[in-house]
């Protein structure tokens, strides 16, 4: 059976190029980046280069990137971090309803510090409202943390124009951009962005591998204690092969690749959406396909059919898809995104699916996963 993978905004499966370069750093860079002598000097030059690659990709200073396991421990150090540096500041934090755990738990510990948490609401495109945005900032806010992507149905933040609002702030801007990096086009000059979280995996490079972009000026101590890697920001000894895999990766992205990318996802959302129609399927799209420049999330109301149970009949398929975010897979719960877009008590948090697509994801694949979905959609109907 041919296993089609369309599940992409949980993981991405690894680039060949960067299966190689971290095959071969473990084999001939296993030093030290720490040490002096020259096994692991050959070890700090791969690690600095990597750092490079990766500044130059949102318009940072190579020094302004931290390495860390991944997009939640960024998520986590940014946001615990400036809590306990700035408290003294204000006590206020404003995010959004439909935020990542790995910010939301880490608020929700916040809170019970006595720390005060706006959650703006998301219309039904999932997007903050700027009024809102504004009413909610005041003298005490210390953190605006406010993901650029989402990960369920890939609604776009105004990224710019917060950071526009914010930049005569006191308040330090974050943004978890995990589901928009590799595809969206950054600069934290422009966006007038303080600190911002990433991960390899969402990218075709390696799990457990990640940076927190911290400006220059935004200082707070490091979150792992230990020794003094990082330039004393992240203790830990470095990994050289997926810090090295990770940078292979990003150069692996270019502006014509995003482009790319863009169109053929929105037409593989289309080739959706008319397979659907033309087999008269009860279905709504959750979010917006038009307008919106990021394209590899798609997720779709099933009217009617509980999300689980077309996850495990398509997976009887060899086709792999998710009912939201992969951090809470095992335990399929009413999708927290949707219920911020739409309300309590619609049947979509639960009768929804997310379909979300990769740089390896082909045409043939579309049509297969759609003629599986149908047959599947009518089937169970069928038995209803």
């Amino acid at each position: 059976m041919t296993e089609i993978y369309l599940d992409n905004a949980a993981t991405t499966p690894m680039d060949k190029n960067v299966l190689n370069d971290m095959y071969d750093k473990m084999q001939n860079v296993y030093g030290n980046a720490s040490t002096l002598y020259s096994i692991g000097r050959k070890a700090h030059t791969v690690l600095e280069d990597s750092r490079d690659v990766i500044a130059n990709s949102i318009n940072a200073k190579p020094d302004e990137i931290i390495f860390t396991s991944g997009g939640s421990e960024s998520d986590n150090t940014a946001i615990l971090q400036t809590a306990e540096a700035r408290k003294n500041l204000g006590n206020h934090i404003i995010t959004t309803a439909i935020e990542h755990e790995a910010v939301l738990k880490p608020l929700a510990y916040l809170e019970e510090q006595g720390f005060k948490v706006t959650y703006l609401p998301v219309d039904e495109t999932g997007v903050i409202s700027l009024d809102d945005f504004k009413d909610a900032l005041d003298d005490d806010t210390i953190l605006v943390t406010i993901m650029t992507a989402n990960n369920e149905v890939g609604s776009h933040m105004p990224i710019h124009e917060i950071g526009e609002i914010l930049k005569d702030h006191q308040a330090w801007f974050h943004t978890d951009a995990v589901q928009a990096y590799g595809l969206l086009d950054i600069d934290v000059n422009e966006d007038h962005i303080d600190l911002l979280s990433t991960s390899a995996h969402k990218i075709n490079g390696p799990k457990m591998t990640g940076f927190l972009y911290r400006r220059t000026g935004v200082d707070f101590p490091s979150f792992v204690k230990g020794g003094d890697q990082e330039k004393k920001r992240r203790a830990g000894t470095e990994n050289i092969p997926a810090i090295s895999g990770f940078a292979t990766a990003v150069s692996q992205i270019t502006p014509e690749l995003k482009h790319e990318l863009h169109d053929r996802y929105y037409g593989f959302k289309h080739q959706i959406i008319d397979a659907l129609n033309d087999n008269d399927i009860d279905f709504v799209v959750n979010g917006t396909v038009e307008d919106n420049p990021v394209q590899h999330v798609f997720n779709i109301w099933i009217k009617g059919i509980a999300s689980d149970i077309i996850l495990a009949n398509l997976d009887l398929e060899g086709i792999a898809i998710s009912a939201g975010s992969a951090c809470t897979a095992g335990n399929i719960e009413p999708s927290h995104v949707l219920m911020a877009m739409f309300g309590n008590d619609t049947n979509r948090s639960s009768q929804s699916i997310r379909i979300s697509f990769g740089k390896f994801t082909t045409d043939s694949e579309i049509d297969a996963f759609t003629t599986a979905l149908v047959k599947v959609i009518k089937r169970i109907k069928k038995v209803d």
